[in-house]
């Protein structure tokens, strides 16, 4: 019972992981249809964030756990306002482009990823976690990392912010508008530029903050974004484009599927049978495990 339990726990806190990576996903490709494969390097950019406060800052060197507090919201303003930049300077222009979006944003993340080699150097880095994140829990006859307790938590708190602002604040509701019917939306007096442009810096500031737990799990480097981008996709397609409570139950289900599948195959044979799952799931529900409810006409 044992390995089943710690199975159980690694599928969770996989899926927490998947989702604080695809949370920004789900408003840049779920709700504007931009295919950004630079949604990784702003990962890429928050994981650095915690580690320029530790080493660079010399007011925040010496305190850990005051830089990486800090490291959570300067990493959600700084990817933030770099897909700001993005989506105003190149990304505006190619508004139902798909491809155009696919093939620019992938020559973004080809410079941000040497911009951050020539910087930081090609070995990967470690960020220090505050003395409160760098202990366990033993439990159940399984040990859980404080760390990884920390981001299932910040998964969790994140979720329900976003669902908040989504569903209370009229910002989130004019950005649902728009998602919904964009011509609608302008003909009746939003102004959709402006609610493109927060779209994309909250899409982008919540890849800033999953760089930042990513940063506890693991060494980080310049093509850590890359490691993570197709996850990000995958969860966003299963759980239904644009989609936050869909999101929230794919990345639970292919979290658990891959730690379950690892354990009782091996590690590349456990991502095998992850894609396998999701080639024939689409094949049934092409629009994912929740999509939008349309009326039809029948003659």
């Amino acid at each position: 019972m044992e390995p089943i339990l710690e199975q159980l726990f690694n599928g969770v806190s996989l899926a927490s992981v998947l989702l604080l990576i695809a949370l920004g996903l789900t408003f840049t490709f779920g709700q504007m249809g931009v295919i950004n494969m630079a949604h990784g390097e702003l990962i890429m950019v928050g994981a650095f964030t915690p580690y320029v406060l530790q080493t660079e800052v010399a007011m925040l060197a010496g305190s850990i756990g005051i830089s990486f507090a800090l490291s959570l919201p300067l990493s959600f303003l700084v990817a933030g306002l770099m897909g700001v930049l993005m989506e105003r300077t190149i990304i505006r222009r190619m508004y139902g482009r798909p491809l155009d979006t696919l093939l620019v944003t992938f020559g973004i993340s080809l410079l941000l990823q040497q911009g951050a080699k020539d910087i930081f150097g090609a070995p990967n880095v470690a960020v220090t976690a505050p003395s409160w994140l760098r202990g366990n829990w033993d439990t159940f006859g399984f040990t859980m990392p404080h760390s990884r307790l920390f981001i299932m938590v910040m998964a969790a708190v994140i979720v329900a912010a976003i669902w908040a602002f989504m569903s209370v604040l009229p910002a989130g509701r004019r950005m649902r508008a728009v998602m919904q019917n964009r011509d609608l939306a302008s003909v009746s007096g939003l102004q959709t530029g402006k609610v493109d442009t927060l779209t994309f810096f909250i899409g982008s500031g919540l890849a800033g903050v999953a760089g930042v737990g990513i940063a506890l799990i693991g060494s980080i480097g310049f093509r850590i974004g890359s490691n993570y981008i197709i996850d990000a996709f995958l969860v966003v397609i299963v759980g239904g484009i644009g989609k936050l409570r869909g999101a929230v139950v794919a990345a639970l289900l292919l979290g658990l599927l891959n730690s379950y599948g690892e354990y009782w195959t091996s590690a590349s044979i456990g991502k095998a049978i992850v894609f396998g799952f999701v080639i024939l799931f689409l094949q049934f529900r092409p629009n994912g495990l929740v999509s939008f409810r349309t009326r039809g006409l029948t003659a």
